[in-house]
């Protein structure tokens, strides 16, 4: 029997993107961006399509490139930049809402900003957590709250890309695994 150390892994785990914290939040995002949109964004402007778009450009290539990440670490890093771009296109989109209706931006420490603050810390985490907030709260309770998504978000995107940096300065990628796999059966 060989052993891993004698036939490395050229292409290592990889995909997995359902258990990231980004992803779950990105996820959340979508849906509540989804029925933001409905509920105060006309459905035939560009602005609707654009935000709905924009969440979803987050989610989706949170999931491409953790799906690119075992034959390319350039890609995956590229992929979760879009991804973190995206979102923060769509933060300035809901910074714009709350601008031209006239409504306030909760600071960190607003009453009602804490009260969604902590429902980060929910066990099983879903857009149920916060449904009432954007199904049935006012615009500007709406609004501050999807701010909050997205900031949550953008955070846990700005740590991926980071570990990310790390683990690709570490490691290198594919083809640099390729070429000491290929240097290694070559001196046997």
């Amino acid at each position: 029997m060989t052993n891993q150390k004698d036939h490395p892994q050229l292409i290592p785990p990889h995909g997995g993107y359902r258990d990231l914290q980004s992803y779950k939040m990105s996820e959340i995002v979508y849906d509540a961006t989804i029925v933001f949109c409905d509920r105060f964004i006309d459905k035939r402007s560009r602005t609707h399509d654009q935000m709905v778009q924009a969440a979803r450009s987050g989610k989706q290539n949170i999931a491409e490139g953790s799906m690119a990440s075992g034959t390319s670490k350039k890609t995956e890093l590229k992929l979760v930049g879009v991804a973190r771009a995206s979102l923060e296109e769509l933060l300035l989109d809901y910074e714009d809402f709350l601008r031209q209706k006239g409504l306030q931006l909760w600071g960190k420490d607003h009453e009602q900003a804490q009260a969604v603050r902590r429902l980060a810390h929910s066990k099983d985490r879903s857009y149920l957590t916060y449904k009432t907030y954007v199904e049935a709260s006012p615009p500007e309770t709406a609004v501050n709250t999807m701010l909050c998504l997205v900031h949550q978000t953008n955070y846990l995107l700005d740590q991926q890309l980071r570990a990310l940096e790390k683990d690709f300065l570490k490691e290198g990628g594919f083809t640099e695994r390729l070429y000491r796999v290929r240097a290694k059966a070559r001196t046997r």
